[in-house]
């Protein structure tokens, strides 16, 4: 089945800096669109950053030129470089993975990342 492992979550103080990895299992990972979203406590889910089978990204606004998506097919793992951060990037990140013609989705347990000084 399919498995969706992040880590390099952590405490890191405002203008850090993060990798997150996200390693991929039980599925033919070039052929998925790959994503990382975060949740804050108390709000909703919010789509961070997306990456397609062919490597085009989109980011969110609050993210761009600050974070940047990458996958690496070889290694079936997808990386989230997060830089400048901010304390209101503070979140539980979520990897995803989505099969584009079916559009069968699957989420990763988290990984949690606080910015603070």
């Amino acid at each position: 089945q399919v498995q969706l492992v992040e880590s390099g979550g952590g405490l890191v103080q405002p203008g850090g800096s993060l990798r997150l990895s996200c390693a991929a299992s039980g599925m033919i990972f070039k052929i998925y669109d790959m994503g990382w979203y975060r949740q804050a406590p108390g709000k909703q889910r919010e789509l961070v950053t997306t990456i397609s089978r062919s490597s085009s990204t989109n980011y969110a606004d609050s993210v761009k030129g600050r974070f940047t998506i990458s996958r690496d097919n070889a290694k079936n793992t997808v990386y989230l470089q997060m830089n400048s951060l901010k304390p209101e990037d503070t979140a539980v990140y979520v990897c995803n993975a989505v099969f584009p013609i079916s559009q069968s989705t699957y989420w990763g347990q988290g990984t949690q990342v606080t910015v603070s000084s």
